[in-house]
């Protein structure tokens, strides 16, 4: 069953979304707008996105949630594999009555539209990818060692912030374990191939600078990732390069992001 909970004065809908052996947390806005669905960063919110979503407008169809264990309402799951991740895209599509939407992914969400854009070439209009899903073998046996103590380290403070939804119910363990799947799968043999497969248009928005963990130009070395995909595939392609850090895209060049999301939404109308 899908709780939801309206206003009379307006056609947004918030409510649990079930799937699997969880509940999601899904605020639709409505309207007959194109859908765009927002993909989060790895332990971010569905909060994020509010100032692409204004600079967009009401003309659009904004479908955002919190993955599983994430934000203050979404539920614990026995699985945080990335491929359930995927799965919980067409599992709110689905409870929504979306059939064919665009994806818009930020860092570990990228990763994520960018798998679902490749499976779903009919159902996806187009998909932005923001400072994410960039081909690069950047796991090494010495990052993955970091990773596992710096949540080990964290173990304790964590759960203290969960009751204001900045950090997820997870585990350390789980945590770490999740983050080592995406430098898995950021790989130049794995994601390069995904990348290959996508016919429809994408587009690009690159933060500039460092990450969280990352040292010196380590970020920008992953980011040239792209240039031989850029160079191979004509349908995706860099929108812009801006001048804000991984972690203050979405805030500081929202303007961008929203810009790209047009761009990809033009091409789909041109190519109909």
């Amino acid at each position: 069953m899908v709780r939801n909970s309206t206003s009379p004065a307006k056609a947004t809908w918030t409510g649990m979304v079930p799937v699997d052996d969880t509940a999601l947390a899904v605020t639709d806005t409505g309207g007959t707008g194109i859908p765009v669905v927002y993909l989060n960063g790895h332990f971010a919110t569905q909060g994020y996105w509010r100032r692409v979503i204004a600079d967009l407008g009401t003309a659009w169809r904004h479908i955002t949630y919190d993955e599983r264990a994430r934000g203050r309402k979404s539920k614990r799951s026995a699985d945080y594999s990335f491929e359930a991740a995927v799965r919980d895209v067409d599992a709110v599509l689905a409870a929504r009555g979306v059939d064919r939407a665009l994806v818009v992914g930020w860092s570990y969400g990228a990763f994520v539209g960018a798998h679902w854009a490749s499976r779903n070439p009919d159902r996806c209009l187009g998909a932005v990818l923001v400072d994410g899903a960039q081909p690069y073998d950047w796991l090494t046996e010495e990052m993955e060692q970091g990773i596992r103590k710096f949540f080990q380290r964290m173990g304790w403070f964590m759960p203290l912030l969960r009751p204001t939804g900045l950090t997820p119910r997870m585990t350390a363990e789980q945590m770490a374990n999740s983050n080592i799947e995406v430098g898995n799968l950021a790989r130049e043999r794995e994601l390069g191939p995904v990348l290959d497969d996508i016919t429809v248009p994408v587009r690009y928005v690159l933060a500039s600078g460092t990450s969280f963990g990352s040292k010196g130009d380590e970020q920008e070395r992953i980011r040239a990732g792209l240039d031989p995909v850029f160079e191979r595939k004509p349908n995706i392609k860099l929108s812009a390069k801006v001048a804000s850090n991984h972690g203050a895209i979405l805030r500081k060049d929202s303007p961008a992001v929203a810009e790209a999301v047009r761009e990809v939404a033009a091409l789909d109308r041109a190519g109909r």
